[in-house]
């Protein structure tokens, strides 16, 4: 016989579990929608792009543009190749992800996997060039991998199977927890009863009572003294029990909000190198355009004067007309590239310290000054100038990722709170050396910090940006990163109106941490 505990147990069961199944299969459903979409905007932007940016490269057999555009293309992990077809000559370029996901030139046909996509390429301009209409140059194939949508998928029907079961197993628990408060009490009152009708008053235990129903009412008769100093031992036990639970209940709440505000810190930091991704692509595409126009004109320039000499009929002035331009285009290509150049430069060294996060030894004064340079896309919106005061030769054995971070939150924290849209103002970062530390001042000359906010700026979640794009953050992750992981400390002074002072102490060398250190000393 299947006790009704039993049967209570398993319909609640299988109730909650085709409750979540159905819930689990629309959710499963909708991502699955959602992901194809993805997929397919992918798809049709990467096309897009190739038919607009490959076919003049195509045109004038420029494999090392084809090859830059096939390889900015191939950044999306769904790519898994990407081949360029020239009409007459055939596999021209091509770049293919091997099987640890490295990209590879193509130099020839091989098998990829992946769903092929192709998409013929027309050079329009050859409409002006020769009077004719557009001209198919090539083709471009595509493969693409729907791996990451079904690892996607799977690890949701993981995730939500996981939920299935850890909710089935509290409900079996809270459910044995509550109906034993149930039929406790009456296998109790059927043992009182059976007792009662088999052995004398005298030698029947009495029994606690806690109900006020008709099974409180026949429990009552027995003795009510006993039965209430019981009832009282009971309620005692029960609200330890609950006292309990209620503990655990908060410290899983304290350890899961603890959980969150780190990867709300975390993204804040990969939001911040985002944007500077952006700012650096934007800001390099003004000297790469006049670099390559610069070329153009140079072209056109040197075909014009080989024709002439070619024909015999070059003169002293298309001579002197032609070094005019080759001298005016080869300046403005070496000093637009030189300027492309040193973006790539302060951008890849400030992105891979910011991802990488490793310690290594570095100069301060070149390292700030890349770390501002790397800021120029959004400073030069602002009227807003940056002024640098900090001795040569000042080494730090530290993590520059980290300083890159704190260096990037305090300026940007300046040009957002401390100056309004169109005000003109400073920000000054000035570095003295104190024995092994140095000492770090970023002062600006904005309205200043209200005296009710000072003592809270560097508290998480703190902003007078909130519903504005402030999260809070930026300064709770100035100070964490400066105590925790230089070592060092970081204070705040302002008056309303004259500006605001974050003056940073950092070691020179920044302590190993603690578990480092122990190893360290171990291996020595």
């Amino acid at each position: 016989m299947v006790s009704i505990q039993v049967r209570l147990t398993m319909l609640f069961v299988v109730i909650v579990t085709l409750v979540l199944g159905i819930s689990g299969s629309y959710t499963q459903y909708t991502l699955s929608k959602e992901l194809e979409s993805g997929s397919a905007r992918l798809r049709s932007g990467v096309l897009t792009r190739l038919q607009t940016s490959l076919p003049s490269a195509l045109w004038d057999l420029d494999k090392s543009k084809v090859d830059s555009i096939v390889a900015a293309e191939m950044l999306p992990p769904e790519l898994v190749g990407i081949r360029v077809y020239d009409a007459s000559v055939g596999l021209f370029a091509g770049e293919v992800r091997d099987a640890t996901g490295t990209l590879v030139p193509l130099e020839a046909e091989v098998a990829i996997g992946g769903t092929p996509v192709e998409a013929p390429l027309v050079f329009r301009d050859a409409m002006v060039a020769t009077g004719a209409k557009p001209v198919i140059v090539g083709k471009v194939i595509v493969n693409f991998s729907r791996e990451q949508i079904e690892a996607t998928l799977r690890s949701e029907v993981r995730r939500k199977v996981v939920e299935v079961l850890l909710l089935d197993i509290i409900l079996v628990g809270a459910l044995a927890l509550s109906l034993r408060i149930v039929f406790g009490p009456l296998k109790q009152l059927r043992d009182g009863l059976v007792d009662l009708a088999t052995r004398g008053s005298d030698e029947v235990e009495e029994l606690p009572e806690n109900r006020r129903d008709e099974l409180g009412d026949v429990i009552r008769g027995f003795n009510a003294v006993q039965r209430k100093l019981k009832s009282i031992i009971e309620g005692s036990r029960q609200a330890e029990d609950v006292a309990r639970r209620s503990q655990q209940e908060t410290a899983q709440a304290m350890d899961e909000l603890r959980r969150a505000q780190e990867s709300l810190l975390q993204s804040e930091r990969l939001a911040s190198l985002g944007s500077l991704v952006a700012g650096v692509a934007h800001e390099i595409n003004t000297p790469v355009g006049i670099a390559l126009t610069s070329a153009s004109v140079l072209k056109e320039a040197t075909d014009a004067i080989s024709a002439k000499v070619a024909g015999g009929v070059v003169k002293k002035t298309d001579i002197v007309r032609y070094l005019e331009t080759a001298g005016e285009s080869a300046r403005l290509i070496m000093n637009n590239a030189y300027r492309a150049a040193h973006l790539i430069h302060s951008f890849k060294q400030i992105a891979v310290d910011q991802v990488s996060e490793a310690r290594r030894l570095f100069e301060l004064r070149d390292y700030i000054g890349e770390v501002i340079s790397s800021l120029q896309p959004t400073l030069k919106k602002t009227r807003i100038a940056i002024d640098i005061d900090c001795p040569p030769d000042i080494m730090l054995d530290s993590y520059p990722g980290a300083l890159a971070q704190v260096l990037t939150n305090l300026v940007l924290n300046c040009v957002e709170h401390a100056f309004d849209a169109d005000t003109a103002g400073s920000i000054h970062i000035g570095v003295r050396p104190d024995g092994g530390w140095i000492a770090m001042q970023v002062r600006d000359n904005g309205r200043g910090i209200a005296p009710d906010m000072l003592d809270r700026v560097f508290d998480p979640f703190v902003t007078t940006r909130r519903g504005q794009g402030g999260t809070g953050l930026g300064l709770n992750i100035v100070f964490n990163l400066i105590a925790k992981q230089f070592g060092g400390t970081i204070t705040v002074s302002s008056t309303l109106g004259q500006g605001a002072v974050f003056l940073l102490r950092l070691p020179k060398v920044t302590p190993l941490p603690e578990g480092a250190a122990s190893a360290a000393a171990g291996l020595a």
